[in-house]
């Protein structure tokens, strides 16, 4: 065989490489599986149970909104919004059709950052301007919440934690970072024995929803 014959027969290992990866650029992404019949329905039920109880929760914060003496009220905020996280974690466990990536798997543990906060700061006591920084997080933090559950229908949605501005996440780390382990984080049923949830615990909260 000449050597012109082996040059065109066998090319050089890189050669056509830059054509491939322009032509897999090309290829449609892979079809996002859409949610089943069944699936829809009992999202949308959760959907709507949820947009009514954070109805209750904003109508809470308002009438806690520069109102010290309304402190106790954040500890009606943290049970309500317990229900949202019941829900949703109950979901998250019992629907087979959607994907790990989906929002229902993330609305629980927010949720349950939201009702540690709003337990704790219903425990402040001689600080109103502290108050007034927790209840506008939570203001804030709850309108984050809202934003979650209007994506649930959607099969696969944006990135979770590209809903939160640094800023956010900041303010959230800073509140939660302000408690220390004398409060709790739970509504006070057994006096002898109130649940808390401590610094580390909601750290870990925020490193598994990706905003540590």
């Amino acid at each position: 065989m000449s050597s012109d014959q082996s040059k065109k027969q066998n090319p050089p290992i890189n050669a056509g490489v830059g054509s491939v990866a322009n032509a897999k650029s090309d290829w449609p992404a892979p079809a996002v599986p859409l949610l089943s019949e069944a699936d829809t329905e009992i999202l949308k039920e959760f959907q709507l149970e949820s947009k009514t109880l954070i109805e209750q929760i904003m109508e809470i914060l308002e009438g806690c909104e520069g109102d010290f003496s309304q402190v106790k009220r954040l500890e009606e905020y943290g049970q309500v919004v317990d229900r949202v996280m019941g829900g949703a974690k109950s979901l998250a466990m019992g629907l087979s059709g959607v994907g790990a990536d989906h929002f229902i798997h993330k609305i629980g543990d927010y949720a349950a950052l939201c009702k540690a906060v709003g337990y704790k700061a219903s425990q402040i006591e001689d600080n109103e301007q502290f108050y007034d920084v927790a209840v506008a997080f939570l203001l804030d933090a709850t309108e984050m919440l809202t934003e979650m559950i209007d994506k649930i229908l959607e099969p696969k949605a944006a990135s979770f934690k590209d809903l939160f501005t640094q800023t956010f996440l900041d303010r959230l780390k800073w509140v939660s970072s302000q408690f220390g382990a004398e409060y709790r984080a739970s509504v006070e049923v057994n006096k002898n024995k109130p649940k808390k949830m401590s610094q580390t615990e909601i750290n870990e909260l925020l490193k598994k929803l990706g905003l540590d």
